[in-house]
């Protein structure tokens, strides 16, 4: 696309250029609604790997099998996240979200009775009328990580390490952070119609083998996306710096070139938006962008049902897809597995194949990576993931909007409030719409009211989606 800024007629103005740092679901959420209005904007999405999707990605393993080998799909509250795939011809699939965790006497699931849970049935009662103290202070509680609440309202350390960490571990991929946790995120989990995976059950924790559902293929997904939109889509190409002026962005790759933008859209880390933007960041940016901890993790694809079967209870009659224990050595530390044949529905009917999860590389002696089968391992990825501590919620999540907008710069992505496919969605959907691009989904009402709660968390109190018939951009 051309990169003039003049008018071609008196009453034209010119379009406003727009550059996307990051082709995730956030990235190419935000370049799609622009390009819906190509007599307004020009588009360029910069993406780092060389295809988008980010971590939504598909990659081959030994054997010939294609897996979708880092996000799997999400509940059916997930609506923008469905209906911007649906765009493009894309349904998901259902299925039944069926979790196994702990082992031996401290098993325990959520579509069947055992010793644990009866022997913890009051402590679950009590958890019950606790959240519902949280939610009501809601505020308050934020600032609290769920290791303290817990302690102070006098729960045990076997029900926090054998059921409250685990649950919150599969909730947000928290592993050895999870007691860390904010206890208002967690009461909003269960107790939030929106966000609630489960149902809460006063006997049992976990009542329900809720329906989910996982995506088709995704390189599928995001090639076809980044093929129908009118934007320009750059792979493999690392962003090296941006620098703003009065006038502008200019953004620099790692190919040598730079092109000047009307606006910048931070569709990525915290992390590496704090890099580009270098020396050239506002106090303000490097203290808030800074805030936001990064933890590195090790996924490993593999058939090793022995390692397996030694380290989770995995019964393949039950049909489970997650699994999750807590390490004995230190109950206070997670680590998660899950049968990718069972999420992924090309794969059923076929051979097992497993995802073991190993999270927070500064602990990584504690790992039992070393005793999976070398031979039996398909592929490995280490993976970035931001903490979803309380801090997270205390020093970073309700200052995202003094940034918003400022020095022509917006920020996107599942950092801007928790890390879920639907979260990353709606920021991209959010920053276009503040650009001037109108929320798309505002027929469906779950999608709408979800969109706009995310707009004023991550733009501040007083925003509000624009009408259909909206035409001047912020």
């Amino acid at each position: 696309m051309g990169a003039s800024l003049s008018t071609s007629g008196a009453q034209q103005p010119a379009k406003k250029r727009v550059c996307i740092v990051g082709g995730g679901v956030a990235g190419m959420a935000c370049a799609w609604s622009l390009s819906r209005f190509p007599e307004r904007f020009e588009v360029e999405v910069w993406e780092a790997l060389q295809e988008t999707g980010g971590v939504a990605s598909t990659c081959a393993i030994d054997g010939g099998e294609e897996i979708n080998d880092q996000v799997q799909g999400g509940a059916p509250s997930y609506r923008n996240n469905l209906l911007f795939f649906k765009e493009f011809g894309f349904e998901p699939h259902e299925v039944q979200l069926r979790i196994a965790f702990g082992t031996g006497s401290s098993a325990w699931t959520n579509h069947s009775d055992s010793e644990l849970v009866r022997r913890m049935q009051p402590e679950i009662e009590k958890f019950g009328r606790t959240l519902r103290w949280v939610h009501r202070f809601e505020p308050l509680f934020v600032f609290i990580p769920i290791n303290k609440v817990l302690r102070w309202w006098g729960f045990s350390d076997e029900f926090a390490t054998e059921m409250v960490f685990p649950l919150t571990a599969l909730f947000f991929g928290t592993g050895n952070q999870t007691p860390h946790v904010s206890a208002a995120v967690i009461a909003r989990v269960f107790l939030d119609p929106q966000l609630r995976l489960f149902q809460y059950s006063p006997q049992r924790l976990l009542d329900s083998v809720p329906t989910m559902f996982a995506f088709p293929k995704l390189s599928e997904v995001f090639g076809t996306i980044a093929s129908k939109i009118a934007a320009t889509v750059r792979t493999d190409v690392r962003v090296e710096r941006v620098e703003r002026d009065s006038k502008g962005v200019l953004v620099t790759g790692s190919d040598g070139r730079s092109a000047r933008f009307d606006e910048v859209v931070f569709a990525c880390g915290a992390e590496e938006a704090r890099r580009m933007l270098g020396k050239g960041a506002t106090r303000l940016e490097r203290r808030l962008l800074g805030n936001v901890r990064y933890f590195n993790d090790l996924i490993v694809t593999h058939e090793d049902e022995e390692y397996m079967r030694s380290h989770y209870e995995l019964r393949p009659e039950q049909g489970d897809m997650y699994f999750v224990r807590t390490d004995p050595a230190d109950r206070n530390k997670i680590e998660m597995s899950f049968n990718l044949t069972m999420y992924q529905p090309h794969l059923q009917g076929r051979r097992n194949i497993y995802q073991s999860i190993f999270l927070d590389d500064s602990q990584r002696d504690g790992w039992t990576v070393d005793a999976i089968d070398k031979g039996k391992i398909l592929k490995t990825r280490m993976t970035r993931q931001f903490a979803h501590t309380w801090r997270h919620f205390a020093t970073w999540v309700p200052f995202v909007s003094l940034l918003q907008g400022k020095r022509h710069t917006w920020h996107a992505g599942a950092c801007t409030l928790f890390n879920t496919h639907e979260i990353a969605t709606m920021s991209g959907l959010a920053v276009a719409d503040r650009l001037g691009a109108p929320y798309p989904f505002a027929h469906d009402p779950l999608a709408a009211q979800q969109f706009d709660t995310y707009l004023r968390l991550s733009h501040g109190p007083f925003a509000r989606r624009r009408r259909a018939a909206a035409t001047k951009a912020v």
